[in-house]
């Protein structure tokens, strides 16, 4: 089998980088609301944000760990950026004959509490899900490669998932409606993470450095 060329990886990863940055803003905004589904409260950001896991699993594979680190710290920033950009267009007086500024406003303006615990939550697991994968390929095996993601998801996403649940909401809603949202978040990030284990076999192996 050919190896494949500089390019196509150069591809892949900036393929990978765009998913993960696209991932991580779409969940931080469907996160302003919580729904319900089979009867149990849920932010609706679960359902997308569990893959940037795995998305970043498949940088690190390609690109490093530095860069890695990089990618998690500037998606931290871009979403705090949108958030700030989304709170000013939402101050901006709306045309008359448009007619949804109030709409926009109740939308989309950030919940700076749910913001907030949202960007701390995926800093602090993100970092740590890389620190665990670097971990597993330096010092306990590269092979089998969906079990790395499996162990490093395992441990990061319960952190993420109590920051942002406790965080975003502990004190301001009823505690079984905040420990709901943590159970069903965790059953549901778990569950995709089981479907996107395939991801990690999109890119080959690069040669890591300890340090790398």
């Amino acid at each position: 089998m050919l190896a494949p060329s500089a390019a196509a990886i150069s591809a892949l990863a900036l393929v990978v980088v765009a998913a993960y940055i696209g991932a991580q803003m779409l969940a931080d905004i469907a996160s302003l609301k919580i729904g319900v589904v089979m009867g149990l409260a849920v932010d609706m950001g679960t359902f997308v944000y569990p893959i940037t896991f795995t998305l970043r699993d498949v940088v690190h594979k390609t690109l490093g760990k530095q860069n890695a680190r990089v990618l998690i710290v500037t998606a931290g920033v871009i979403n705090l950026f949108m958030a700030l950009y989304l709170m000013w267009a939402a101050t901006v007086p709306s045309d008359p004959q448009w007619g949804l500024g109030a709409e926009f406003s109740a939308i989309l303006a950030p919940v700076w509490r749910i913001v907030l615990a949202s960007i701390v939550a995926e800093l602090v697991s993100e970092l740590l899900d890389t620190e665990i994968y670097h971990w597993w390929v330096t010092r306990v095996t590269t092979r089998y490669q969906w079990l790395r993601v499996l162990a490093s998801n395992s441990l990061s996403v319960p952190v993420d998932n109590l920051i942002f649940a406790v965080g975003a909401f502990g004190w301001m809603l009823p505690w079984p409606v905040v420990w709901q949202i943590f159970i069903i978040n965790l059953l549901v990030k778990y569950a995709v993470t089981l479907v996107s284990l395939p991801l990690i076999y999109l890119a080959p192996d690069r040669l890591q450095s300890p340090d790398q």
